[in-house]
């Protein structure tokens, strides 16, 4: 693997991690602010880390894991083409209706009812 090819994957990795950060605190319905007091750094701070900008640190990720009811290895790639994965949890998560959309479906228990309000989402996005 040539430095830029590590690079990039690491830039990957970041932002599929902040992503995944801030996935969860949607989900849970903290604010920036809320989860920065929780974790002791400003809301700017978790902005940084929610958009990949900058690297969460191994310690400050394990206050954020415990902060958001997640083991720290919830907020990697689980296999390389992951970050692939990145621009659509960013796109669902850019506007009021996808992060309400994204914070409800975390809620559903049933994972028949996920299966067809998916379902019923995949229809709804089709082509005419």
């Amino acid at each position: 693997m040539t430095p830029e090819s590590e690079t990039e994957t690491a830039r990957r990795v970041d932002a599929v991690v902040g992503s995944r950060i801030a996935a969860r605190r949607s989900a849970l319905g903290l604010s920036q602010t809320a989860l920065g007091q929780a974790i002791g750094v400003s809301c700017q701070q978790i902005q940084k880390y929610e958009s990949g900008q900058n690297r969460v640190s191994a310690s400050r990720l394990h206050a954020m894991g415990l902060a958001l009811g997640l083991p720290v290895a919830a907020f990697f790639p689980e296999t390389s083409d992951a970050p692939e994965d990145l621009g659509l949890t960013r796109f669902l998560t850019a506007s009021p209706e996808g992060r309400a959309l994204a914070s409800s479906f975390a809620l559903i228990e049933s994972r028949a009812v996920r299966k067809a309000v998916a379902q019923l989402v995949s229809v709804l996005a089709a082509p005419a």
